[in-house]
C-alpha cells in the first residue's frame, strides 16, 4: 500500500531545503520526495511502509521544525509539469552564514613578581 505523507517544515534558504530533502530520501521505503505549497513549506514523501513519525523526528533535528499533517493512502500518481526559476542572487540568510570566531584573551600583570606564591 502505498502512503502520502505530507510535513509542514520550516526552511529558510535552497540549502535547508536540500537538507530537508536529503534527509526524507534517506528514509527506508521512500519512493518520492518533493517539497509544494508557495513559500516550499510542505514536503510531500510517498512511499511504502514509511514511518511517518521517525520521519518527521528525524527532520525535527535537521531543521527544527517539523510537524506531520496528514497521511493518505496513494490511488494513483499524477505528475505536474515543473516550472523554471530564474536564479536570483539573493543574499544568504542569517541560519546558513559563517559566524565569526571571537577569543577572549586576558593578561594578567604580576604587581610584584619576585614573591613566590607557592611556597
Amino acid at each position: 500500500m502505498k502512503q502520502k505523507i505530507v510535513i509542514k517544515v520550516t526552511t529558510c534558504c535552497d540549502k535547508c531545503r536540500s537538507k530537508v530533502l536529503k534527509t526524507a530520501a534517506t528514509a527506508s521505503g521512500v519512493n518520492s520526495v518533493a517539497l509544494e505549497g508557495d513559500d516550499k513549506e510542505k514536503l510531500v514523501v510517498i512511499g511504502e511502509r514509511v514511518d511517518a513519525a521517525c520521519l518527521t523526528k528525524a527532520l525535527r533535528k535537521k531543521v527544527n521544525f517539523a510537524i506531520l499533517e496528514r497521511v493518505e493512502e496513494v490511488k494513483h500518481q499524477e505528475k505536474k509539469p515543473e516550472k523554471k526559476k530564474e536564479d536570483d542572487n539573493k543574499p544568504t540568510p542569517p541560519c546558513c552564514q559563517e559566524r565569526p570566531r571571537c577569543e577572549l584573551v586576558s593578561v594578567v600583570y604580576d604587581t610584584n613578581p619576585e614573591t613566590c606564591t607557592i611556597l
